[in-house]
């Protein structure tokens, strides 16, 4: 089978599919801007790869949502320039699969008019009930609804040409329009249940306790570890909640060694100025009410030095807006963490307070506090939190069973020209 990707960061949320193709024999085309193509840099004899260049006029212009339409509208137009160079090849693919939040595909059916398409479905913006009216500290700009009209614009064009789509989790294809639900699946992507592992006992090992090092401090299995790690440092994933349970939890537990690990930069959500960042302005708020020695903050980790940190950590805290459900998260579930989450949907839909982990209100740090001071007393029940975690990790998102469902999906997706 012939399949072409299109990701603009590729390869995306594609990483493994695509593998699996390459490992079954199928020809793969990658197409996705440069340096990201740049970054990724694969080798095999079935891949080729395609990279565009968006028109220095459009870069980093989104603060108007008719720039982003267009800057949407300008990468349809390359990736059709490119399916148009196939054409021309006589390199007809089989199949097109794309993320449809970036207008990448919104002109396929100028080039392919019947191929089959299969959009991965991540999120489908609301303004109010989601993300964008959620946390009252950073409440929606006054063009807000604009953007996101624009953001739905090439989404419902997409959506309309597709086959197929496939959502990582039920609550984020809940988010689409209902009549399009019925074309999309939910499939993870899966984590490697194989890698993310419980930590290993130390009679497995050379007699010592398993340890990581985070810059100039080293921690073991044993110490009372509470680990927060998130791609950036940002309200979405709940850092300022963290951050301001920090003097009641020195003042509960004054053991607990906190190491949060993660970037200053934004992701998601309200961009503050140059040289800025979430980090400084809530160290600067909390100032001596915190006992800066006994957190640890790091940069993003090696992702063995992370797997490490979770199986050392007493306590790992994961928090999400109502948005699109972390990795990390069930990273942490397949590592067998003792896991205190936000009682938000994303998270409802893999922990259950009780159950494999211990919830609460997103906004109460108090609250946050108070449950990671119980956890870290550790226990059977903690235990019992641990190995049901794992248990749900490799129940329902093991990569193996994720990328095997996947595949049969493009598979059908393949017949229905």
């Amino acid at each position: 089978m012939r399949t072409v990707y299109v990701h603009q960061n590729a390869p995306g949320q594609f990483r493994h599919l695509i593998a699996a193709q390459l490992a079954r024999g199928d020809l793969v085309v990658v197409i996705g801007q440069q340096d990201a193509i740049d970054r990724w840099a694969p080798s095999h004899p079935n891949l080729a790869t395609v990279g565009y260049r968006l028109p220095e006029a459009l870069i980093g212009r989104r603060s108007e949502p008719v720039e982003v339409f267009a800057q949407q509208a300008q990468r349809g137009r390359l990736v059709a320039q490119v399916l148009r160079g196939l054409v021309q090849r006589q390199l007809t693919p089989d199949l097109i699969v794309g993320h449809p939040g970036w207008g990448e595909l919104m002109f396929v059916r100028s080039v392919f008019p019947t191929l089959p398409l299969l959009g991965y479905c991540e999120f489908y913006y609301h303004d109010r009930g989601t993300d964008v009216d959620f946390d009252p500290e950073f409440p929606p700009g006054p063009l807000q609804n604009e953007r996101l009209q624009i953001a739905r614009a090439a989404l419902l064009l997409t959506l309309h040409d597709m086959h197929a789509g496939l959502s990582p989790t039920a609550w984020q294809r809940a988010q689409f329009p209902l009549e399009m639900q019925p074309r999309i699946e939910v499939i993870h992507e899966g984590v490697d249940t194989l890698f993310f592992t419980p930590r290993i006992p130390a009679s497995e090992q050379t007699g010592e306790q398993a340890s990581v090092q985070i810059g100039e401090r080293v921690f073991r299995h044993g110490d009372p570890v509470v680990s927060f790690t998130a791609r950036n440092l940002e309200p979405y994933r709940g850092f300022h909640t963290l951050m301001r349970c920090l003097p009641r939890l020195q003042l509960i537990a004054p053991q607990a060694q906190v190491v949060i690990v993660g970037g200053d930069e934004v992701s998601y959500g309200v961009r503050l100025a140059p040289g800025e960042s979430y980090r400084a302005r809530l160290m600067a708020e909390l100032g001596a009410s915190v006992d800066w020695s006994r957190v640890t903050f790091s940069p993003r980790l090696p992702l063995a030095t992370y797997r490490t940190l979770l199986q050392v950590s007493a306590v790992h805290v994961h928090m999400n807006y109502p948005f699109v459900l972390s990795w990390s998260a069930v990273e942490a579930m397949a590592a067998g963490c003792c896991i205190v989450a936000s009682d938000t949907a994303p998270i409802r839909e893999v922990m259950r307070d009780g159950d494999n982990a211990t919830l609460f209100n997103f906004f109460d740090h108090a609250a946050l506090a108070s449950r990671i001071a119980e956890a870290q007393q550790g226990g059977p029940a903690m235990q019992r939190l641990r190995d049901a975690a794992r248990r749900s990790a490799l129940d329902h998102f093991d990569r193996r069973d994720c990328v095997a469902a996947g595949l049969a999906l493009l598979d059908r997706t393949a017949k229905r020209a």
